[in-house]
């Protein structure tokens, strides 16, 4: 295993802030948080296929940005372990068009979930009937928009940053083809 290097720390704050700050701004038009939502920002969720040490700061991001999130405690914890989740698994993905599946997947499953649950809690009763139905739904919205930000905007940044010279020595070999 290879030591985390300042300019790892580095990278990782960068994308810390840059995910937030892209999830803020995409709030502004009521795209972050929700049954629908399109994060502008998760197209960063396939830098740890370029950048290992993007996965730590896209987590950091998350929370951060969930922080504001209607859906409370919940989302702050299952919405930002979908991300760490998504992150280490996209870092071992064997190519560029795989890398953008696991943050699909883990927030269609785990973020469908989240809300979900908010929207069919009772308390003192539990869970109504409707939940099964409501994780579908927000399972489906939630990976569509996944879908698109993933693999729409983040396939441009796995084909553009291999050809910026400055980020190429910091790109594993096998990714640079």
């Amino acid at each position: 295993m290879r030591k985390f290097t300042v300019k790892d720390l580095t990278l990782a704050a960068m994308v810390a802030a840059l995910y937030a700050v892209m999830s803020y701004f995409g709030n502004i038009f009521g795209l972050s948080y929700g049954p629908i939502q399109f994060r502008f920002s998760e197209a960063l969720c396939v830098l740890p296929f370029l950048f290992p040490a993007a996965a730590p700061g896209l987590f950091v991001g998350c929370l951060i940005t969930n922080l504001l999130s209607p859906f409370g405690p919940l989302d702050v914890a299952v919405g930002s372990l979908a991300t760490l989740i998504a992150a280490l698994w996209t870092m071992n993905m064997p190519n560029k068009w795989l890398a953008p599946l696991p943050p699909v997947l883990c927030n269609a499953v785990l973020v469908g979930f989240t809300i979900a649950f908010a929207e069919t809690y009772v308390p003192g009763a539990g869970l109504s009937a409707a939940f099964p139905a409501a994780w579908a739904y927000n399972g489906l919205t939630v990976g569509l928009g996944e879908l698109g930000a993933c693999y729409a905007l983040g396939m441009l940044l796995l084909y553009a940053l291999p050809k910026i010279k400055y980020f190429r020595p910091m790109i594993p070999e096998a990714h640079l083809t």
